[in-house]
């Protein structure tokens, strides 16, 4: 009986690993120019890519503006990571932010402000 129950124990352990490990082919980095100018910006960013399904991780650099976004490429594509980020309020490559999002920034994130927490 232990017998059995190891084994089915084992059945189950690696039918779970199997579901939850995706393939290293099925992930891609993308890099992305937005128009993030500060910190506030950086977290807003980071924050909406952390719901955006496919999105294994996400990392603004303010400095160079650019977003880099770890994906799996079964669940989302370049274009509709460019729309999520455009959706936050931000520009994304040649996809223009989204006025309506642009519109809730804070003051000191929309284009050409000065930002008191800029690095």
């Amino acid at each position: 009986m232990k017998k059995l129950k190891a084994i089915l124990l084992s059945g189950i352990f690696l039918l779970v690993l199997s579901i939850n490990t995706t393939k290293a082919q099925d992930v891609a980095e993308l890099k992305i120019k937005t128009s993030a100018i500060c910190d506030m910006c950086k977290e807003t960013m980071e924050k909406h890519m952390a719901f955006e399904k496919g999105v294994k991780k996400s990392s603004l650099d303010v400095d160079s503006k650019i977003l880099t976004v770890t994906y799996n490429l079964t669940k989302i594509t370049p274009e509709q990571i460019r729309a999520a980020v455009s959706k936050s309020g931000y520009d994304a490559d040649d996809v223009p932010a989204n006025a309506k999002a642009y519109k809730k920034l804070d003051a000191c994130c929309k284009k050409g402000a000065v930002c008191n927490d800029k690095k």
